[in-house]
């Protein structure tokens, strides 16, 4: 990976704090809007965050686990740093962009990495109506919710929802219940990655849903479309021995 400037930036943690106080001592930095390379220091969460800051400049970001999971992290190590960044491989990403309608008529758009979750606000379950591509293939779904997850999210709550691990670069979407009671033995489904997924929430008054995409929530809403956006290309930099494709194939055979 070729780069000029690196700019080294962290979670809140003391951990991740101080770890980023050696870095900018030992390394040259400069702050992050001007660097053409980050190293983010915390865990998955902080990850997320950091690609979503700096979404529009679409810069490459490697991090390094100062967290607790750290799926999306390379190992931390204070030793040859530069010789790590210029031989990183890049995974390019695509997040899915939800537009969410809510019950006084205003449309939300937010970007997400992981996924797009509708969740119940209330004791009642959720009743939904998906449709694929403006073809209605769920009439009425009884649930706490549903998920529209990426591949790179597919290890979040979408496997926690009993969602498919997806390869990088297989060009699909998965779409999760979650807790779902009627049709009681629907799984989910594996959709092409070009599709547009619109959600229609059935008595949103009586049994209120809200959406989330990543970290953004909206609360009430009525109608959510879910669809990848191409026009947005994130880069996420691994040491070739920790790639992404092979920490998610790994992460299928775990008990």
């Amino acid at each position: 990976m070729n780069f000029r400037t690196i700019a080294f930036v962290a979670s809140e943690h003391d951990e991740a704090e101080d770890a980023a106080q050696r870095l900018r001592s030992r390394y040259r930095s400069v702050p992050p809007e001007e660097a053409d390379l980050i190293v983010a220091l915390g865990g998955d969460g902080f990850m997320l965050k950091a690609l979503h800051r700096h979404m529009d400049r679409q810069v490459p970001i490697f991090g390094m686990n100062r967290g607790s999971v750290g799926f999306l992290m390379n190992a931390y190590d204070e030793e040859g740093l530069t010789d790590r960044l210029e031989r990183a491989e890049p995974i390019e990403l695509n997040p899915l962009r939800m537009t969410a309608h809510d019950i006084t008529g205003h449309a939300h758009e937010s970007l997400a990495i992981n996924e797009v979750s509708l969740l119940r606000e209330t004791r009642l379950a959720a009743k939904l109506r998906i449709e694929v591509d403006g073809v209605v293939r769920m009439r009425e779904m009884i649930c706490d919710g549903v998920l529209v997850s990426t591949p790179a999210g597919s290890t979040a709550y979408n496997s926690s929802a009993s969602g498919p691990i997806l390869p990088l670069g297989a060009h699909v979407l998965a779409l999760t219940p979650i807790s779902v009671f009627r049709p009681r033995q629907w799984r989910g489904a594996i959709l092409p990655h070009n599709v547009h997924v619109t959600v229609e929430v059935l008595y949103p008054e009586l049994r209120p849903v809200s959406a989330v995409a990543d970290d953004t929530e909206v609360r009430d809403v009525v109608r959510v479309i879910v669809r990848e956006d191409r026009s947005v290309a994130l880069t996420l930099l691994f040491d070739p021995e920790h790639d992404l494709e092979e920490r998610i194939i790994k992460e299928q055979f775990l008990l």
